[in-house]
């Protein structure tokens, strides 16, 4: 049983009988694109992982939080958006930005070469972190 779940189930039972919508959650994912592309060419699967190993980590991390756990309650409805960073230096940019704003994260280190590969927020509604990720785009 996760910790925390009780008053996430108060507050969804609460917002249903109101007829009021649950907030969509999604967690945010922001990929390096250039690790793609050469000198890197690493292969798909080598960034997938990346992006695997830093949602679990922020989810892990964030895990007494009720938007997590609220999260957590239906993996058949679990939204993630995977979006690209040009590069290492606008990655690293933006967990600045997230570190200054207070918006939880992780970002992903690949070990041992201490490369900066992916950040993940935890579940949030949208609105509270849409300003922040506007300018990247789908990963392709």
């Amino acid at each position: 049983m996760l910790r925390g779940v009780g008053p996430v189930f108060r507050v969804v039972r609460k917002m249903a009988a109101s007829g009021a919508e649950p907030q969509v959650l999604v967690q945010y994912l922001v990929l390096r694109k250039d690790l793609s592309q050469a000198p890197f060419s690493w292969p798909a699967g080598a960034l997938v992982a990346q992006a695997c190993h830093a949602a679990t980590a922020a989810l892990h991390t964030h895990r007494d939080h009720p938007h997590t756990a609220a999260y957590l309650q239906e993996l058949g409805r679990m939204r993630k958006v995977v979006l690209e960073a040009p590069d290492e230096t606008t990655l690293k940019e933006l967990a600045e930005t997230l570190q200054q704003k207070n918006i939880d994260h992780m970002l992903w280190l690949e070990q041992p070469e201490n490369i900066a590969t992916c950040i993940a927020l935890r579940p949030y509604p949208k609105e509270e972190v849409g300003q922040y990720l506007k300018k990247f785009q789908l990963f392709k």
